[in-house]
Order: C-alpha cells, then sequence, then structure tokens
C-alpha cells in the first residue's frame, strides 16, 4: 500500500491508476461521519457516504469492494503500475464521496475506476458501468465513456450479464454521483451485480467469482490505458 496515496504525486501519470473500493466498514458505526453532507459536483450536496448493501445472508458490499479492489491493485502492480487506493483498510469511515472524487486529479491519474455492487429487488440481475454525463469536463466526455465501454466490453467478454433492470447494454451514464462528477481524469464505477439476487450473490460471495471480476477490471484498465 502506498503512504499518504492522496498527497503523492508521480512522475509518470499513464501508469498510476486509482482505486476506489466503495463504502468502508466502519460507516454503520460513524453516522455522524457518513450523513454529513457534503458537495455533490452539481451544485447540492447530499451524505459524505453510505453503509452500502449486502445479500440476504449479511455479507456486505464494502467487504465484497474492498477484496475486488485489492485483487486489481496486486495484479496492475505486478504489470508495473503505480496503484493509489482511495482507502488503506475496510474497518474505516469514508473518506466522503466528494474527496473520493477529486483523489485521481490529485495523484495525476490516467485512470479512476470505483468498484461496487447494487442491492436492487430479487430477480433483477446482472452489472452496469456508470460515467458522469451530461460531462462537466473534458475527461468525463469521451475519455471517461471510453473507460465505461472498456469495462463493459471486459465484464461481457468475461461472461458477466449486462444488468436486466439497469441502463442499456450494461452502461449507465449518471449524473447523481458526486465520486463521478468532481473527477477531473478519466473515471468509471462498475456495479458487478445485484446483492439480493441469488444468482449474482452466488458469484459475489465466491472467491472464485470475485477473481473473475477483479480479472475483467484489470483487463479494462490495461486495455484502456494501453
Amino acid at each position: 500500500m502506498l503512504d499518504s496515496p492522496a498527497h503523492q504525486r508521480f512522475p509518470f501519470p499513464d501508469r498510476v491508476i486509482v482505486l476506489d473500493p466503495g463504502h468502508n466498514g466502519g460507516g454503520a458505526a460513524n453516522p455522524g461521519v457518513i450523513n454529513a453532507q457534503v458537495p455533490d459536483g452539481r451544485g447540492g450536496t447530499k451524505p459524505c457516504n453510505t453503509t452500502g448493501t449486502s445479500a440476504d445472508d449479511g455479507y456486505t458490499e464494502h467487504e465484497f469492494n474492498w477484496d475486488v479492489a485489492n485483487r486489481v491493485r496486486d495484479a496492475l502492480s505486478a504489470r508495473g503500475f503505480r496503484v493509489v487506493m482511495s482507502r488503506d483498510s475496510d474497518d474505516g469511515a469514508g473518506p466522503c464521496v466528494d474527496e473520493r472524487g477529486t483523489l485521481g486529479q490529485r495523484v495525476d491519474a490516467a485512470a479512476v475506476v470505483s468498484i461496487h455492487a447494487d442491492g436492487a429487488p430479487a430477480g433483477a440481475h446482472g452489472f452496469h458501468v456508470a460515467h458522469s454525463a451530461p460531462a462537466l469536463n473534458d475527461s468525463q466526455g469521451e475519455p471517461s465513456a471510453r473507460l465505461a465501454t472498456a469495462i463493459r466490453d471486459s465484464m461481457v467478454g468475461a461472461g458477466f450479464t449486462p444488468s436486466t433492470y439497469v441502463g442499456s447494454d450494461g452502461m449507465n451514464p449518471r449524473a447523481d454521483l458526486a465520486g463521478l462528477n468532481f473527477a477531473e481524469r478519466p473515471s468509471a464505477l462498475v456495479e458487478c451485480g445485484n446483492m439480493r439476487d441469488p444468482g449474482d450473490a452466488a458469484l459475489i460471495e465466491s472467491p472464485d467469482g470475485r477473481a473473475r471480476f477483479a480479472a475483467a477490471i484489470t483487463s479494462a484498465i490495461v486495455s484502456y490505458v494501453g
């Protein structure tokens, strides 16, 4: 893990990747932190963060996000990338979504990928990938759309099903995600599956499934950066 990742700057920005494992394990125990209002990047405010969702058996989204992000970090590091994580453990609260959103520009990242899982009704299943739209700057335009598409294509190539309940063909451009709205580097957020759907939950909770998610995300990032 890199020391003080939010404050480091690297000489080769094309080799710096930010990974943002969504939420955090200590959020539920710190409501004052995660419920504090922060800017949403489009003139409004929203809570600093949320606790995330969980599967019916209690397996939490923050735990899944942390596991997959660490697998991606290790795979990218082995390929010579410098990886900056938005959080350094799974037992804290925060960072807030606005701070996560600005991390990419603070470390001169080539790409920022936020890793999540969803909590929709059972029966809705599949992954989807978000990027900020309408774009607020050049990085949120074609570069972020291209990064999101690379993730979508890699997920499909790995055998994952595009969402049956939100977006179109696995893509879900959004204006309400502060972490994407604050980005000044190419950024995308992947919801790997629906934790409330038995089929998706089985994949999400399986070590093999998490390895497959990580491999697909890693492949997309490598392909995008070139």
